[in-house]
């Protein structure tokens, strides 16, 4: 678990800060090799997923669901045509990452992950086109005492500022506290991503800590908001 604590606002070098904001946030970062089995947490081996591959979560204007393997071509789309936008909010990406391999890939790693009950990995569905206009994440599941998961969003810069991001944000908690149980949802936030931190702050996070160098993001150690939900507080 990260400790919170006070620190200097901001871990970008002086004269190289970047845009006010983009709708991307992030949970404790991993690589998208899956884990074999001998890698596992014993305490996982005996989990199983609480959500079915086809189940959707409907919002009205959206639609979540499990990213599955026929949806890598779409989500390799989704990151190159947002690759300059995000770039700013993402660890540093090689090319590598950025091919048909690198997404199939990751979404077997995705499947093996909800299969044991450490992550879900949504992809967020424009209606009525169906087109992938972003994600949300819930991962690094805690069971017994703690019912806790982080969770990172992003969405198409081209669909931002219409609520969407909020609407599919608020749709993941409902999925969290309900269907899988959890009492409790973190997020970390770097300070000057304004869009970021209004979309938390309207899904009723609340701010408990500034965490110093918390994550390498763009070749930058960044200090980052720390926020948390429970379900007595979600609405």
């Amino acid at each position: 678990m990260p400790t919170t604590a006070r620190g200097r606002e901001g871990g970008a070098k002086p004269g190289k800060r970047r845009k006010s904001g983009s709708l991307l946030t992030h949970t404790i970062l991993r690589s998208y090799k899956p884990l074999h089995r001998q890698e596992r947490n014993p305490e996982t081996m005996n989990r199983t997923s609480l959500l079915s591959p086809g189940d959707r979560f409907e919002t009205g204007r959206l639609y979540l669901r499990l990213l599955a393997p026929e949806d890598a071509p779409a989500l390799l789309d989704y990151r190159q045509r947002n690759r300059a936008e995000h770039a700013p909010w993402e660890p540093v990406r090689g090319e590598a990452f950025f091919t048909a391999e690198a997404h199939q890939a990751a979404i077997r790693g995705f499947e093996d992950e909800s299969a044991t009950d450490r992550a879900y990995s949504f992809g967020v569905f424009h209606q009525p086109d169906g087109l992938l206009i972003g994600t949300v994440r819930l991962s690094h599941i805690g069971r017994g005492p703690f019912q806790n998961a982080y969770v990172g969003y992003s969405i198409d810069a081209a669909y931002g500022g219409r609520g969407l991001m909020t609407e599919a944000l608020r749709e993941c908690l409902r999925i969290a506290f309900g269907p899988l149980g959890l009492h409790r949802v973190q997020a970390a936030i770097i300070p000057r991503n304004a869009r970021s931190l209004r979309v938390a702050e309207k899904c009723g996070f609340v701010r408990i800590g500034l965490s110093p160098r918390y994550l390498n993001i763009a070749g930058v150690w960044e200090d980052h908001i720390l926020f948390a939900l429970t379900s007595e507080d979600f609405e």
